[in-house]
C-alpha cells in the first residue's frame, strides 16, 4: 500500500523551501544593489574625468584671439574671475573641411552644484549670439581659478590685469574642483606661450594671382652646366 506526504509534512516542506528561496532573493537582490551602485560610480567617476580632460585640453589650446562681444566691444583672449573662465582655444574639429575657422570660444562655470562648459558658433558674436552651454554631469560644489601673470611674478585672481592689452594671456592657470563624491581635485596648466600662426589660423591667404604662378628656374650647380 503506497502512502503519500502526510499535511505537516507538505507545511514543513513549504515552510523550508519559503526560508531558503527568501534567503537566495535577499543575497541576488543585495549583489544587484552593489553592481548597480560600482556601475553608477563608474559612470560618476568617467564623467569627472571628462570634464578635467576636457578642462585642460581646452587649457592647453588657448590662443591669442581677442574676440568681438554682442555689443561690438572687444573681449580680450582669455578672461578669468575666481569661479569663471572663458578663452579662445586652438584644436575645434573640422572633420568636413567647412569654410570655418579651427578656433572656438568657451567657458567654464559652476551653475548652482552643476559643472558646465559653454561654447560658441561663431568667435565675434552678434547681437543675438547666444552659446551652448554642456552640462558636464559632475556634481560640484566648488570650482576656483587662479592665474599666474609673469610680468609681476604674482598669482590673481581675475584676469587680465588691469591696463593690460587684449592679446597677453596668463603664464598659467591653476584650478580646483570639489566634488561632492571625490572631495577636492586641481590641476595647473601651463599654456603656450605662442602657437605658430599656420596651427592658430591666423596665416593670410595668398593673393589669387600669386596662386599657380609659376616658380622660377633653379641656379645653375656651381661650376656651370655639364
Amino acid at each position: 500500500m503506497k502512502r503519500g506526504f502526510s499535511l505537516i509534512e507538505l507545511l514543513v516542506a513549504m515552510a523550508v523551501f519559503s526560508i531558503m528561496a527568501a534567503l537566495a532573493y535577499g543575497g541576488l537582490n543585495s549583489i544587484a544593489r552593489t553592481r548597480g551602485d560600482l556601475a553608477k560610480q563608474e559612470a560618476d567617476f568617467g564623467n569627472l574625468m571628462r570634464a578635467v580632460g576636457s578642462l585642460d585640453r581646452d587649457l592647453n589650446g588657448a590662443v591669442v584671439r581677442p574676440v568681438r562681444g554682442a555689443a561690438g566691444q572687444t573681449l580680450p583672449a582669455l578672461i578669468g574671475a575666481s569661479d569663471h573662465i572663458e578663452l579662445t582655444r586652438l584644436g575645434f574639429a573640422n572633420p568636413q573641411a567647412e569654410p570655418r575657422s579651427n578656433l572656438q570660444r568657451v567657458f567654464y562655470e559652476l551653475d548652482g552644484s552643476k559643472f558646465e562648459r559653454g561654447r560658441y558658433a561663431v568667435l565675434d558674436r552678434a547681437a543675438n549670439s547666444t552659446p551652448q552651454v554642456d552640462d558636464l554631469n559632475v556634481a560640484a560644489e566648488d570650482f576656483r581659478l587662479r592665474y599666474f601673470d609673469a610680468a609681476s611674478g604674482q598669482w590673481l585672481d581675475a584676469w587680465p590685469p588691469p591696463q593690460s592689452k587684449p592679446e597677453i594671456l596668463p603664464r598659467a592657470v591653476q584650478w580646483q574642483l570639489r566634488t561632492k563624491q571625490y572631495g577636492e581635485i586641481g590641476g595647473t596648466v601651463e599654456l603656450v606661450s605662442a602657437w605658430p600662426d599656420k596651427a592658430a589660423g591666423l596665416v593670410t591667404p595668398a593673393p589669387p594671382a600669386a596662386i599657380g604662378t609659376p616658380l622660377p628656374p633653379l641656379p645653375p650647380p656651381p661650376g656651370g652646366a655639364r
